[in-house]
Parts: structure tokens; sequence; C-alpha cells
């Protein structure tokens, strides 16, 4: 199984910085018994890996090879590539210049390196064969990419930081087969599409009979690409490490209204 990781932004949100902004290094973890740092965009990897995850892609800009030196070319169990966006030109270019590596049969995670959220096990309840969102609930979807469902939990619409949202419900990583993946490339190939933005992309998807389904089984999401959101992942994690099992709501106060009014950017990372 892939994992894609779209890190190809210019973090104009949290600069200035000496790094690249999926290396913040936000909380910390026991390595061989030492604690050290851990990179923002670890907390992504790991959860692509607990879901499924063997291969790793990285899609950077050409002045990123900082994450190539931090992750080599491997983490935990799973191997990592590289590809490279040339130019900031939206989060659609960026998941599809990983999509000649993925094969028809293969399943493909897609989530965001500058994001924190629970339950680390969420990926794990993705189905493999149909596009599925997981999903989390925030106060503010206005500034997120609202999922509205249906009775049965199938997509209807992805609502692109509208602000008359009709969900809470917002996506943070999705699923899919590979074979999806490449309809998708196809359609956003197109003349007159091109789409910046996954949930345009995936409206037009469902206007011709494609099908997607939404698992509501996140509690907790925090962008980390302000500052605002920088502080609210340092008390979420602070919770986790604490061993508080009701997470949630406590995290829900933190993105919804500190960081959650300075995240308009969240699912535009790559134009960053």
């Amino acid at each position: 199984m892939w994992g894609i990781v779209p890190a190809a932004g210019r973090g104009s949100r949290i600069q200035p910085l000496a790094f690249s902004k999926e290396l913040l290094p936000v909380g910390s973890r026991l390595e061989a018994g030492v604690e050290r740092p851990c990179a923002v965009s670890e907390y992504l990897v790991e959860r692509m890996i607990r879901g499924g995850a063997d291969k790793i892609c990285f899609v950077i800009s050409p002045g990123k090879s900082d994450i190539m030196e931090y992750y080599g070319a491997g983490y935990g169990d799973a191997s990592i590539a590289y590809v490279v966006q040339p130019q900031a030109a939206g989060l659609c270019d960026a998941i599809f210049r990983a999509a000649p590596l993925v094969g028809p049969d293969e399943p493909v995670l897609v989530g965001l390196p500058d994001t924190v959220w629970f339950p680390d096990s969420g990926l794990a309840s993705l189905p493999d064969d149909r596009l599925s969102f997981l999903l989390f609930p925030v106060e503010f979807p206005e500034f997120f990419d609202a999922v509205v469902l249906d009775e049965g939990d199938r997509v209807t619409e992805i609502q692109v930081k509208s602000p008359q949202a009709r969900s809470r419900w917002i996506w943070g990583a999705f699923k899919m087969p590979g074979r999806v993946l490449h309809e998708l490339h196809a359609l956003w190939r197109e003349p007159g599409r091109g789409d910046e933005y996954i949930g345009t992309l995936v409206n037009e998807y469902l206007a011709r009979g494609g099908e997607a389904a939404g698992v509501r089984a996140g509690t907790a999401y925090v962008d980390v690409g302000t500052l605002n959101g920088y502080r609210a992942a340092i008390g979420l994690l602070a919770d986790a490490a604490g061993g508080e099992s009701e997470i949630a709501s406590g995290a829900r106060v933190a993105l919804g209204r500190p960081a959650g009014r300075a995240v308009e950017g969240l699912h535009d990372a790559n134009r960053e």
C-alpha cells in the first residue's frame, strides 16, 4: 500500500523557518530510550504505516532536499520514495505527481503532513475497495473542506471552505484503490479542469457516477501550519501523552476556537 505525502508547500503561514515546514518539531518521541524532537510530518507517516502503508511517497519542491536528508530511504518498516512538483500548483497536482508509481490494484492513502490528528489508528477504518474519507468534527467547518453525507454515509458533496457549510465533518485524510486514483487523474487532465482542490474534483467525479464514502472515525484534528495551530497541537499531544482517554472535546475547543480561525488555507497547503 502506498501513502502519498504532499510536501511541496512553502509554509508561508508559519514562516520564517530555516527548514521545510514538514520538519517543524512538534512534541517528542522516544528512540532507543532517548527522547528526541518529532517532526510534524512523522505523525502522518506513522499513521499511514499503522493504516497498512509499506511505501511512502513524498511529493516535494526542488528546494526541499532537507526532507530527503531527514527521512532517507525508509522510515520504520516502510520504504520511502520522492517525486518533485516543479512549482506550487495545488493539492491535486501534487497528489497526481505520484500516480505513475501506483498500480491499479494497490490501495493509496493521502494525508496532509502539517496536521496532527487522533485516533492514530483512524486510517485502518477506511475500506480498500472505494474512495473514502476519514472525517473529523470541527466547530467552524467553513474554514475546511466540509463533507456532506447521505443516510448511508455516502459522500454527496464536498464544500470547499464554504461560508454556508452544511456539515460539521471535514476530511483529514482519504484512501482509494489505485484504479480510482488513475480515474481521478484522467478526469483532472481533461481540458478546462486542472482543479486545485481535491474537493471540486471529487464533486465532478460524483456527478459522473463515481462513489465515495465518509467514515466518521476522527475525534481531534489540528492544522499545525499556524502559530495558534502549533500551540493547539502541543496541547493535544500533551493530553494524549498524559493518558487521557477522552481527548476529543478539549482538542475540539483548541481547534475550533484559537486554531480554527487561522486555518483558512488548510486544504490549500501546496500553494503556500
